[in-house]
């Protein structure tokens, strides 16, 4: 970066340097080593009156603690603007002293010391290409040349991003701010000081001369560390051109921390030391922290730190804690680009960029990282007190994420509240929750929200990050807020919050939320829409979450509205077959793989529970109720068999051989109509039965499923259904018979009906003799009753419409007529 050398060394320095350090030392305390001198009390700062009033000035004392009595006046010294100082913030209760840099040969003489270095002093941007390019081989040999430079420089290029401006000092004593300005420059800061004896000849022009074009500029002070200490440097810098005033075009102070410009060198005795002026971490960060406490105190603001990261990382050791400083940094690449390179680690961004020691702009070229209504809030500048400037130094202060204030405390909000605007966020206090920040999209939403004054309350800890999916979240009074790439900022609270917390939060089936809470819905709900599905709450139910097929069936069927309702628990699985269920309201929605997700309600839900519900015959619901059948009833399809419902006849299922049946005879609309039994299993033969409204269907393994209604079913009944002589029917009732009749076959035998003759069974041989005479199509006709035995000689008979046939063991059948 620059580094200004100085002249040879020879026997007049040499003698001309012994007699200022001769009178130094006979001048007595007045000009003190670093590792004794007394810090002089921080002066007294008056709250302006009007609108500019002068930088102030030490008092006596401290005037003569800070200069020696030894003087030497340079050319030309600038006298610094009037600016506007704001009340400054109340000085720190304790100031670390600087420790002794030694090793030291001799003792500082300002006076030696300004006239040593000659005009321009040290360049800011120590050993870039500029100053050491127009610089001697090495310490020792020639002087910097102060020669004009010329303006058509040999770097073109600029970042493609910010606000482009230039910092300049001595060392370019003819600038044409208007071809600046042309050129696309809109800030300048100038050298005013360095340590505690030099005050730049060029300052009140160029600092004028920037302003008159319209740009907005400010001073910086070259440090010299092992001079003298930081409080002391920085009244120097006040009372020489660096103070602040809040008028929008002054830019905040510039504290200049660099390489050693006179390193390795003895000048009028005062050997310089290394690179890092020959002092410890501990020694250059507190020296920076005593310089920005005393301007804080003198004009308000901390100085911006100009360095350089590989300076800083060798000499303060990368020391943290210093965020709250905006940082300007040197680094200058070999071909053009917009990555900066890294920064020290106290920061987690930067404000400014010097890019360039050789053009485009005069001097140095440097890039504000933002754009110019943030530079214009930067100059300006706004206090910082309290609970929210804690909250602020948390979050990083200038260097980070909030950036600087873009507004004052703003108090009188619910609850005694307060809040402070900041480039990138708002801080918001109040005292019972304290000072936390919000920005980005979790900011947007709760202001969506109503602040404060919504549900959600105040922010009660920062965004936390670091979440699934590169998500972050913040808490509030009232709830919380998520944020993912993927989703945005969404909040959740009360129970739909506590209902997504059991289910894993974000990590959970559900994921991140997708909408903020919305109400409104039937019986006062409302729901929320996550990634991965919904949840409900109404307050006769609570919140319960609904996802995959079970919400996507339930929301097919109205959801809320429906005949479900609302949810009254959470999905349940690990049913048979892999399944899983939901009870809502009104009914339960149940899932299976093979099956997938139907309702059931009502009296069907209730006889496929009683049969045992996925577990029983029917298994798991394939369809959703239908309804619309004759008689206003309805039906479900599930995977063993039907169940039906009518309001007559309730809810009942079939299933096998039976439903297959009362399917080919036309379900509810055929002759049996709706069932009023379930199966009923246990019959001889290892049978089973059901009951309809128009009749019934047994069923056995060795016969099937066979109705039987009416006459018929009667005439069986009266003879002991499957258990009597006829046992199971083979055969459904079969019409079309002669006189309008009907007949049915069973294992034993045949029952025949007509109009005029009622229901009646043959078999056995009296059948087999009335088969061969023609059945009722012969002279007998129908059977007018059923076989009649214990008659004489162990016989029996059946009487028939056109006479009878009467049978005995010894002499068989016979037939007589009427």
């Amino acid at each position: 970066m620059k580094r200004t050398h100085l002249p040879h060394s020879n026997d007049f320095g040499r003698l001309a340097g012994s007699a200022l350090l001769l009178v130094s030392l006979l001048a007595g305390p007045g000009l003190a080593a670093p590792s004794t001198a007394a810090e002089p009390p921080s002066p007294t700062v008056a709250t302006p009156t009007s609108a500019t009033t002068s930088t102030p000035t030490p008092t006596p004392a401290a005037t003569a603690a800070a200069t020696p009595k030894v003087k030497v006046t340079p050319t030309a010294t600038a006298t610094a603007p009037a600016t506007t100082l704001t009340t400054p913030a109340p000085a720190p209760t304790t100031t670390a002293p600087t420790p002794d840099p030694s090793p030291r040969t001799g003792t500082p003489d300002n006076a030696a010391m300004a006239a040593a270095i000659g005009a321009g002093g040290a360049e800011m941007g120590q050993r870039s290409a500029r100053v050491t390019g127009t610089a001697a081989a090495g310490p020792g040999t020639a002087s910097k040349s102060l020669t004009t430079e010329a303006l058509a420089t040999e770097g073109t290029w600029k970042p493609t991003f910010g606000i482009q401006g230039l910092d300049v000092s001595g060392h370019q004593p003819s600038i044409d701010w208007q071809q600046q300005w042309d050129m696309g420059a809109r800030f300048a800061y100038v050298k005013a000081t360095e340590g505690n004896y030099y005050s730049s000849e060029t300052f009140a022009s160029q600092y004028q001369g920037s302003r008159s074009i319209g740009m907005v500029r400010g001073a910086y002070h070259f440090a010299i560390p092992n001079w003298s200490s930081g409080a002391d440097q920085a009244r120097y810098f006040v009372k020489n051109g660096g103070g602040w005033s809040a008028d929008g075009y002054t830019l905040p102070p510039v504290l200049d921390f660099e390489f050693n410009p006179y390193a390795g060198r003895t000048i009028n005795g005062f050997f310089f030391g290394n690179s890092c002026y020959d002092m410890s971490p501990a020694q250059l960060t507190s020296w920076v922290r005593d310089f920005g406490n005393t301007m804080r105190a003198l004009t308000g603001r901390l100085p911006v730190i100009y360095t350089n990261t590989s300076w800083w990382k060798q000499c303060t050791a990368d020391a943290p804690g210093f965020g709250d400083y905006p940082l300007w940094v040197a680094s200058y690449p070999l071909a053009p680009t917009n990555n900066v390179g890294p920064i020290p680690s106290s920061w987690s961004n930067f404000s400014i960029w010097q890019y360039s020691s050789t053009g485009p702009f005069a001097g140095d070229s440097n890039v504000w990282n933002g754009d110019y209504a943030g530079l214009k809030r930067y100059a300006t500048g706004y206090g910082v007190t309290g609970g929210i400037a804690s909250a602020w130094a948390t979050a990083g202060s200038g260097g980070g994420k909030l950036g600087y204030p873009t507004s004052n405390e703003i108090c009188g909000l619910t609850g005694g509240g307060c809040y402070q605007r900041f480039q990138g966020g708002t801080i918001h206090w109040s005292p019972a929750t304290g000072a936390s920040a919000t920005w980005g999209a979790i900011g947007a939403t709760w202001g969506t929200l109503g602040y404060e004054n919504g549900k959600l309350g105040y922010p009660v800890t920062n965004e936390i990050c670091g979440l699934t999916g590169g998500g972050c979240y913040q808490r509030f009074q009232g709830g919380t807020i998520h944020y993912s790439p993927g989703t945005g900022a969404r909040a959740t609270g009360g129970a739909i919050r506590a209902t997504w917390g059991t289910l894993g939060y974000e990590n959970g089936k559900l994921g991140y939320p997708v909408t903020n809470e919305i109400c409104g819905l039937t019986g006062g709900g409302c729901y929320q829409r996550f990634q991965g599905g919904t949840i409900h709450w109404s307050p006769a139910t609570g919140a319960s979450a609904t996802w995959g097929a079970i919400r996507a069936t339930w929301a097919g069927l109205g959801s809320e509205k429906s005949k479900l309702g609302y949810p009254t628990g959470k999905e349940t699985c690990g049913l048979t077959g892999g399944g899983c269920y939901q009870r809502f309201q009104g009914g339960t929605i149940h899932w299976s793989p093979a099956s997938g997700a139907f309702a059931t309600w009502g009296g069907i839900r209730a006889t496929w529970a009683s049969l045992g519900s996925e577990k029983g015959k029917l298994g798991y619901p394939t369809g959703k109720e239908t309804c619309g059948l004759t008689g206003g009833g309805c039906y479900q399809t599930f995977r063993g068999g039907t169940m039906h419902w009518s309001p007559a006849t309730g809810a009942r299922a079939t299933w096998g051989g039976i439903r297959v049946t009362w399917g080919a005879l036309g379900y509810e609309k055929g002759k049996l109509g709706y069932p009023v039994s379930n199966e009923i299993c246990g019959l001889t033969g290892g049978g089973c039965y059901q009951t309809f409204r128009g009749g019934t269907i047994h069923w056995s393994p060795a016969t099937g499923a066979r109705a039987t209604w009416g006459g018929i079913r009667a005439a069986w009944g009266a003879l002991g259904y499957e258990k009597g002589k006829l046992g199971y029917p083979v055969t459904n009732e079969i019409c079309g018979l002669t006189g309008g009749g009907c007949y049915q076959g069973f294992q034993g035998g045949t029952i025949h009906w007509s109009p005029t003759t009622g229901a009646h069974a043959t078999w056995g041989a009296i059948r087999a003799a009335w088969g061969a005479l023609g059945y009722e199509k012969g002279k007998l006709g129908y059977p007018v009753t059923n076989e009649i035995c214990g008659l004489a000689n162990g016989g029996c008979a059946q009487n028939f419409h056109g006479g009878t046939i009467s049978r005995t063991d010894a002499a068989g059948t016979k037939v007589s007529y009427k």
